[in-house]
């Protein structure tokens, strides 16, 4: 697909000849801006964030750390997943105080992009071998399907590399200004009451787009969802675009409907529906149309404004699909249904449930996403000896096994309780999420994994048997990595005032965010009562006396997001 023209400065012979100045704009290439406006436009003008792969096999792999071109560490490296880890010992207060170079550590996170969330037994086999080979052990699940590893060495990339590509797997693109990992659902071809089976759209983008130099250069991320799970499990609310299964209610023929402009981080919107119907053999086509008109249209000025979802509001739905139709595809989509409104509590496939094959599938819950090689090792037997070997992850940090015969899963369910691993989880270790935090990542300004394990583990002591799932998201800063705005109890990681007068870890604390699905008609990002936060330490006796409240004066059938909507500031602090 061939990308829009720039617009070309004419001159008028009538107009004095004075130089030509051209407004700055938004830095969109189909409107002919196509200077860089920032260094980080600078940096991948000058080299596709592709090409650092060779220099990394090459160049870094062999000499060292030290050999490193910054703009390669701090920038083109992500095109191939790596990020610098944080050094250890700096607190929180200097996130935002100190120089790149000063954050960086020697090691670096490697993102494993799983797309769909779908692994072979040899697969996660493999992660799990580099895990212990390379990565002292980590292993961490994240909300987009992938797997993080850390304290890799820069001479370690390449074999890490070719043991991946060995199974069918990759790094491309899994950071950067790139088409990040597909989401899709898990149970993809297996769940009885799924709409579509996706998984041949999402082999297809992949295979044809990502590591495509023509995309390779977006003006932010580009994150994709793409399901046909009746629970909608892969958030086509808040994906830059994303494809959500529908059946029309006039043919009965199934297919998409076209959401683009949803994301979070610190200005969360959204997706707006474009009202198309999408046939399955045109998703691929119709992604790259969307890709294009991001990579064209989309503004490079301003980092933060830089999302799709910028563009979307500023230009409304109606003119997106309406620039996307004229100058990307070339033809019109038919008018489609919204998804259907369904239980947003079946969304992380946990427990016992049944495939459509006559076989079953085993959910179970890590804890906040965190695993190690071992873990992995054992998940993999474990699939291996009761099932296929196939192994899913899922948008909430969660695994399933898949294939199980339905007389085994009792004691499959066993052995994985033995390992740690939950089919039936309290409500607690259940739906708890936490992104990497101040161990890892430069960003963050707190620790999140284990303040959010030891508040499962406080939870589950001073409130035994609670019973409502209520969502608790704890992110290391604003960026919303694990959701925050989304969630029942939302924690941004943030330096608070305790009782002493002094700066320590706490939380910003958002309350009532939910996700509805379908026509995402009720969805929103709760609220925020001004002044509301608690330290660290203080955590579980906040969260205990919230949950108490709601226990105590919640109507009948209410749930937490919708009692905290009419709960008052003093009830919520």
């Amino acid at each position: 697909m061939s990308p829009v023209s720039g617009a070309t400065a004419t001159k008028d012979a009538t107009r004095p000849k004075t130089p030509a100045r051209r407004k700055r704009g938004e830095g969109q290439w189909a409107l002919g801006y196509r200077e860089p406006l920032n260094k980080n436009e600078e940096n991948k003008k000058f080299d596709d964030g592709l090409n650092v792969r060779q220099r990394i096999i090459d160049v870094y792999s062999k000499r060292g750390f030290d050999s490193i071109d910054p703009a390669d560490l701090r920038g083109r490296f992500r095109w191939y997943g790596l990020y610098t880890q944080r050094r250890p010992g700096i607190d929180g207060g200097k996130t935002a105080i100190l120089e790149p170079e000063e954050l960086d550590d020697r090691y670096f996170m490697l993102r494993v992009r799983i797309d769909g969330g779908q692994l072979s037994g040899a697969q996660l086999r493999t992660i799990a071998d580099i895990s212990n080979t390379y990565a002292r052990g980590t292993a961490d699940v994240t909300d987009r399907q992938n797997i993080q590893l850390h304290w890799i060495e820069i001479e370690s990339v390449p074999a890490i590399w070719e043991a991946l590509e060995a199974v069918g797997l990759d790094t491309t693109e899994a950071c950067g200004d790139t088409p990040r990992v597909i989401l899709g659902c898990p149970l993809a071809g297996l769940d009885a009451d799924e709409i579509i089976d996706a998984t041949p759209e999402i082999e297809t983008i992949h295979a044809t787009f990502i590591g495509d130099k023509a995309f390779s250069n977006l003006p932010r991320k580009f994150k994709t969802s793409i399901s046909g799970c009746a629970a909608q499990c892969s958030h086509h609310e808040i994906n830059d675009v994303a494809f959500a299964a529908v059946q029309h209610p006039a043919t009965g023929e199934t297919g998409y409907d076209l959401w683009v402009g949803g994301g979070l981080s610190t200005n969360p919107m959204i997706a707006q529906r474009l009202g198309t119907f999408v046939k399955q053999e045109q998703v691929p086509e119709v992604w790259a149309a969307v890709a294009s008109l991001f990579r064209d249209y989309g503004y490079r000025r301003l980092r933060h404004r830089a999302r799709i979802k910028f563009l979307v509001a500023d230009w409304g739905a109606e003119r997106f699909r309406e620039v996307l139709e004229k100058e990307y595809l070339g033809y019109a989509l038919p008018d489609g249904p919204a998804p259907v409104n369904i239980d947003a509590g079946l969304r992380d496939h946990i427990g016992v449930h049944p495939q459509k094959d006559g076989l079953a599938y085993v959910g179970f819950a890590p804890k906040v996403g965190r695993l190690n090689g071992d873990a992995l090792h054992a998940i993999a037997a474990l699939a291996d000896k009761y099932g296929s070997g196939r192994v899913r992850t899922t948008t909430e940090q969660k695994m399933v096994i898949l294939d199980v015969p339905p007389a085994r899963t009792g004691h499959l369910v066993a052995e994985l309780e033995a390992a740690g691993l939950p089919v039936k989880p309290t409500m607690f270790r259940r739906y708890t999420m936490a992104c990497t935090g101040i161990e890892f990542c430069k960003l963050a300004i707190v620790e999140t994994k284990a303040r959010a394990s030891s508040l499962i583990d406080e939870l589950e002591r001073r409130l035994p048997g609670f019973d409502t799932p209520v969502t608790i998201n704890v992110n290391g800063c604003p960026n919303s990595c694990a959701r925050i705005q989304t969630a029942d109890i939302g924690l941004k990681g943030s330096l608070v005032t305790d009782d002493s007068g002094q700066q320590v870890e706490g939380f910003q604390v958002h309350l009532g965010g939910t996700l509805l699905g379908g026509d995402a008609a009720g969805s929103g990002f709760g609220r925020k009562v001004r002044g509301l936060k608690t330290t660290a330490d203080e955590l579980p006796d906040y969260v205990e006396r919230v949950l108490r409240r709601f226990t105590a004066n919640r109507q009948q059938g209410e749930t937490f997001s919708q009692w905290t909507m009419r709960a008052t500031d003093e009830e919520l602090s």
